[in-house]
């Protein structure tokens, strides 16, 4: 059984299944997932869009649907007793479902587990207690799990494994129509979730155009993730003056050429940064999930960029501070600063750098396997 959460985790899922039957070719594999991972074969009982969301009270209007997934596939866990379950992130759901695995002998492996160091630290003894080993994908987070006694693994950032974009800038743009008339590129990022597309949408094309009335010939890339349906921002495009180009595309091909990005916190952030694309990170969540969030918080920091670079290099926007109008000015520094600019690409060839050479799915591939005495 293999569970991913959202569209990030589907793609890491699928290569991790992909890796596994390398090693073993007759493993079956059923969960929760999307797209990638239905195409490599796993047989999905949930998808994951209807699945993705973030916050304590964003995720009341799915509450039914989530616990009738949970309740079917703790009765699966019984009745067909996998050999081997994987999670994926996702941790309010799997930390459950370890819990019903873990009670009927059935090893857990937990890849990519949840940033319990940034906030909520408790929850690192449920994982302790459900959990048989763990493979970590940031360099810090093997010491932070060890300490509480768990069998933990680093086995580099999956993002690594996802092959780099083959064509130039130059066959980039002419594959997606844009002129040498055109530019600067602006990437907007809203995340991977319905609820975080509603909430970042506005202010992003806010500040995309306060930034045009400076670069008039601005060019707009939207990348959209697999698990938002394009009716939902088709309403903010519509009002928006500025053009906004809708990109199902690789979104490294589309960082490659961006000149700026406007991200919502989250994976995003370290795929600019593989790319070393500027950016301005932002993120907002309804009152009540961000009050509890800082008092749970332990770091000044929300951007996986800067928490793998243990200091700020990308501006970060969030909750009240996450306007158009700041993210504007923030982006406008940016693009017109070209010392500014440089200073932050060096920043982020040193957070490629410490995500390791690549390889974590065929790392965990190996644990998986080893777990199930392949």
């Amino acid at each position: 059984m293999i569970l991913a959460g959202e569209a990030s985790g589907d793609i890491y899922g699928a290569n991790l299944v992909l890796a596994i039957k390398r090693l073993s070719s007759d493993i079956t594999f059923f969960g929760i997932g999307g797209p990638e991972m239905e195409k490599v074969g796993v047989r999905i009982m949930y998808q994951l869009s209807a699945m993705a969301v973030v916050g304590m009270t964003e995720v009341i209007p799915r509450m039914r649907y989530i616990f009738r997934a949970l309740r079917e596939l703790k009765t699966l866990l019984t009745v067909s007793h996998p050999d081997l379950v994987i999670l994926i992130d996702y941790p309010g759901f799997n930390l459950n479902l370890a819990k019903k695995a873990h009670s009927l002998g059935i090893p857990v492996l937990y890849y990519i587990p949840p940033q319990v160091w940034a906030w909520w630290e408790r929850r690192v003894r449920k994982i302790a207690q459900r959990v048989d080993r763990v493979a970590v994908i940031l360099p810090f987070e093997k010491e932070f799990y060890r300490r509480y006694g768990l069998r933990v693994a680093y086995v580099g950032h999956p993002l690594l494994d996802i092959s780099l974009p083959k064509r130039g800038k130059k066959g980039i743009k002419e594959r997606l129509g844009i002129g040498c008339e055109r530019g600067p590129i602006l990437g907007l990022l809203p995340g991977s979730r319905t609820e975080e597309v509603l909430r970042h949408m506005p202010i992003m094309i806010g500040a995309a155009e306060i930034i045009s009335h400076y670069f008039p010939r601005l060019y707009c890339i939207l990348p959209l993730a697999s698990t938002v349906r394009e009716d939902v921002v088709k309403p903010y495009l519509q009002k928006a003056t500025v053009d906004i180009k809708i990109a199902r595309s690789d979104t490294k091909e589309l960082l490659k050429i961006a000149d700026l990005a406007l991200v919502a916190s989250g994976t995003a952030t370290l795929e600019a940064a593989i790319m070393e694309t500027p950016m301005v990170i932002t993120y907002k969540v309804s009152p009540l999930t961000y009050i509890i969030v800082r008092f749970l918080a332990k770091v000044s920091n929300i951007g996986l960029v800067n928490l793998v670079a243990g200091k700020t290099i990308v501006p970060e926007l969030i909750q009240n501070k996450a306007t158009a109008h700041e993210l504007a000015v923030e982006g406008l520094a940016i693009l017109k600063n070209d010392r500014l600019r440089a200073d932050m690409k060096k920043g982020l060839r040193l957070v490629k750098e410490q995500l390791g050479q690549g390889g974590a799915s065929n790392n965990a591939a190996h644990i998986a396997c080893e777990m199930m005495g392949l």
